[in-house]
């Protein structure tokens, strides 16, 4: 069954990383992308729930040998909102960056909250 989603990124931290791969990294990202705009359940090959989490999941890209990780969540159902991302050296997951994927997710909701959906600030 297709779905319909959107991707969105909070803050520079992905197109940072983005913008310094290689144009055949960047493809192999673009084909996951598109597998999350159109897939119901996208393959756990690709996307996996990070336990211990409140909703933070990575975005599993492998290319070359290397293995690449980006950090999202769900918002409204039909929004993948990207935080940050890293190519992954070892088997343990980096602290730092699964703390800084949180504290976006965090700071996401809690903007969000704050604004409404013209990116206004709501009238408190």
């Amino acid at each position: 069954m297709r779905v319909e989603r959107k991707i969105t990124f909070h803050g520079q931290n992905f197109a940072d990383f983005y913008l310094e791969q290689t144009t055949r990294v960047q493809e192999k990202i673009e084909y996951v992308f598109k597998l999350l705009k159109t897939v119901e359940r996208v393959p756990k090959k690709f996307l996996k729930h990070l336990e211990g989490t409140d909703g933070l999941f990575e975005i599993r890209i492998e290319m070359d040998g290397n293995i690449y990780r980006i950090f999202c969540c769900f918002d409204e159902g039909n929004i993948v909102v990207l935080f940050n991302a890293f190519q992954k050296k070892s088997q343990k997951m980096p602290k730092q960056e699964l703390d800084l994927a949180q504290r976006l997710m965090k700071e996401y909701f809690s903007q969000k909250e704050r604004t409404d959906e013209k990116g206004r600030n709501k009238k408190r």
